[in-house]
């Protein structure tokens, strides 16, 4: 857990507590400020949060830049095979890509 989490989740419950002791006690000063500390430990904590998915996203993206040649080359395997058992059917997909692909090059001039 990111530490902007958890500073940022007791600032609001800081925030939470004082803001019902104002209400309680008639404080509209204390209210006020357990409002404002509220607000700020959720701000921290959305930080937090926001720091915790690039770090979560920055190592999913060296996994795949490490194994992209493995995804590659199983993916291959997985072409030549379905191509091997099915020739006709591949070359249709293939002429039917090369197609769509010549309509999209078509309309772009």
């Amino acid at each position: 857990m990111d530490k902007n989490r958890f500073e940022g989740s007791a600032r609001e419950l800081g925030g939470k507590l004082q803001s019902a002791f104002g209400d309680a006690f008639g404080s509209d000063k204390n209210a006020a400020e357990g409002r404002l500390r509220q607000a700020e430990g959720a701000a921290q904590d959305l930080y937090g949060q926001g720091r915790e998915a690039l770090r979560d996203a920055s190592h999913y993206a060296s996994d795949l830049y490490e194994n992209a040649g493995a995804y590659a080359e199983r993916g291959s395997k997985v072409v030549r095979h379905k191509v091997h058992q099915n020739p006709l059917s591949a070359l249709l997909v293939a002429g039917l890509i090369g197609f769509v692909l010549g309509l999209i090059a078509r309309d772009r001039d």
